[in-house]
């Protein structure tokens, strides 16, 4: 039985895209899903598996019925489906009435059910979410209970506020995959059987990494799984090191350069770290080479000559500051604390 493994797809949101991909960011979550479908009718794969948040919050009737029509597309692929924390099944969500092509299985219960997909030999278990939050370790009772030659379980949570997840619990649950959603790096909980698929786009500065879906097999009760990245777009956190040769210009120039090698496409947050000369400033406006720029953090200490300036403010504070230190190691906290210390005097004066 062959399967693609999905989650926290987030249609609806926003994501953190700079001014050079914010009007298009929206849209391309749907594209990519809309290749997941493509994949799954191109390869025949047998079951579409979304392990919650398919939206970002509750969905509109029209989206759902762009949903159900890429579903319905599907001419072996059967879908099922659960939601989660941030498209919860509240009192006026559509999700409570939709009629859904018949290859859709939402198991959109309060409490744990299942799906029996005879021609699979498959049987799949799950439920959904009616508030933003559930503390409760529900997924600590799940069972299978022996009904197809395979089973799966969809789960979404794994911290305090949605569905504190214990490991022991799902490794004695019986189930020969679990597919999971809510964290959105890809990991194994448990190596080959209980996975996070991961956002299948990210949707914030902080999903960094790559995204994208799982495929998988089951065979003689035995399962092969595999990563397949597919997002459009990852977020990269890359430190620049400068120095007191260091000028605005030359570091501009090395962070375009760190673009296209990465990729135009992806999305940066840079941070600047090392001392610099106390006569260069790095301001975000000229360092922004590129709308894909998100944040220019500045966390370099200005490399003052401290020899020079304890002889030249031996009777005022800031000399009197830099004695306290004495000789400081190299890279040690108290030299960083005296740099910092100075920086401020020097720039308070």
């Amino acid at each position: 039985m062959k399967f693609i493994h999905i989650a926290d797809v987030h249609l609806g949101a926003e994501p953190d895209a700079g001014s050079a991909y914010s009007d298009v960011r929206p849209r391309e979550l749907w594209d990519t899903l809309e290749e997941v479908v493509s994949i799954c009718e191109q390869e025949q794969t047998d079951l579409l598996l979304i392990a919650g948040d398919l939206f970002h919050r509750q969905p509109l009737l029209r989206e759902l019925k762009e949903v159900n029509y890429l579903f319905d597309s599907l001419t072996h692929t059967k879908v099922v489906l659960i939601a989660g924390n941030h498209d919860y099944i509240a009192m006026n969500s559509y999700y409570r009435t939709f009629e859904w092509s018949p290859n859709v299985y939402p198991l959109f219960g309060r409490e744990m059910e299942y799906v029996l997909l005879k021609e699979l030999n498959t049987a799949v278990y799950g439920f959904s979410y009616y508030s933003r939050e559930i503390r409760e370790p529900k997924y600590d009772t799940a069972h299978a209970k022996g009904l197809a030659e395979m089973e799966i379980l969809l789960v979404h949570g794994g911290d305090e506020k949605h569905i504190p997840i214990r490991r022991n619990a799902l490794e004695q649950s019986g189930f020969d995959y679990i597919a999971m959603g809510h964290i959105h790096r890809q990991q194994e909980l448990i190596p080959g059987r209980a996975v996070y698929a991961g956002a299948l786009e990210p949707t914030d500065k902080n999903d960094i990494g790559s995204h994208g879906f799982i495929r998988g097999e089951i065979r003689d009760r035995t399962v092969r799984t595999q990563f397949v990245p597919l997002a459009k777009r990852e977020y990269l956190h890359l430190t620049l090191k400068v120095d007191q040769e260091t000028t605005a210009g030359s570091l501009r120039a090395r962070m375009r350069q760190m673009i296209e090698e990465r990729g135009t496409e992806n999305l940066y947050q840079f941070m600047i770290k090392g001392f610099r000369d106390p006569d260069v400033e790095f301001t975000a406006e000229y360092l922004k080479v590129s709308g894909n720029v998100l944040s220019i953090s500045d966390e370099t200490k200005a490399a003052y000559d401290m020899d020079r300036l304890l002889e030249e403010n031996r009777e005022n504070l800031i000399g009197r500051y830099i004695e306290l230190f004495g000789d400081c190691e190299e890279g040690s906290i108290e030299q960083q604390a005296l740099y910092e210390g100075v920086q401020a005097l020097m720039e308070s004066r």
